[in-house]
């Protein structure tokens, strides 16, 4: 199912305005932080449709019943412009486990490529929640890719997709590849992708405004 929270403006409406804005981009500690702000937003909005239990907590004057989750969930982040939004999930579900996976696209030419998955390091994924998180949902194949290579480590009971930036033709992809029990949950769907795979308006490349230009 998907979830765009652009239909209702809100604080996340304004980190988004500022990690897109070229000015505010110029200074990557702020771009960092807006993600992993972003991040914790989605994460905790999507905390709402998973499961809990009852139980009850003894605080020095008493007992009170309280809700906890029932399974925590594994943050998978896709390396390395994921980093930032895995901050922000850590915020959110503080006593996770983390997985991580380098995705990146391998050109064959100027517009064309495959996605190539080299480093994965993950705990036991059978039959547990997972949140795959990335800055932008473009193609939708690297988010493809890396679902595959992670079904060495088990299947998911469900899967939980987090992105600030997303394309209907990503979503739908991603809609077709990925088990049914998968949510996508993401801060903005922008109507364009260029025969390149770069979002637009987007916002450039997330990994470099947050961690420097590659060479």
């Amino acid at each position: 199912m998907l979830y765009n929270l652009s239909d209702n403006p809100s604080i996340l409406s304004h980190y988004l305005s500022e990690i897109r804005d070229v000015d505010i981009q110029k200074d990557p500690m702020r771009f960092r932080l807006n993600l992993a702000r972003i991040a914790s937003i989605l994460g905790y909005e999507a905390s709402k449709k998973m499961q809990y239990i009852n139980h009850d907590v003894h605080t020095p004057l008493g007992v009170s019943n309280e809700f906890k989750m029932h399974d925590a969930p594994v943050l998978i982040t896709i390396l390395r412009a994921g980093l930032a939004m895995h901050d922000g999930l850590l915020h959110t579900f503080d006593r996770c486990e983390s997985a991580f996976v380098s995705a990146y696209r391998s050109h064959t030419s100027k517009e064309a490529f495959t996605i190539e998955v080299e480093y994965l390091a993950a705990p036991n994924l059978d039959g547990r929640t997972w949140i795959i998180s990335d800055p932008m949902l473009a193609s939708g194949n690297s988010m493809v890719e890396v679902y595959k290579a992670l079904l060495k480590f088990g299947k998911p009971r469900k899967i939980i997709v987090i992105v600030a930036i997303a394309t209907p033709q990503s979503i739908k992809l991603v809609e077709n590849e990925l088990p049914q029990n998968t949510d996508i949950w993401t801060a903005a769907i922008d109507p364009e992708l260029t025969s390149e795979s770069y979002i637009v308006p987007g916002l450039g490349d997330a990994g470099d405004l947050a961690f420097g230009i590659k060479v």
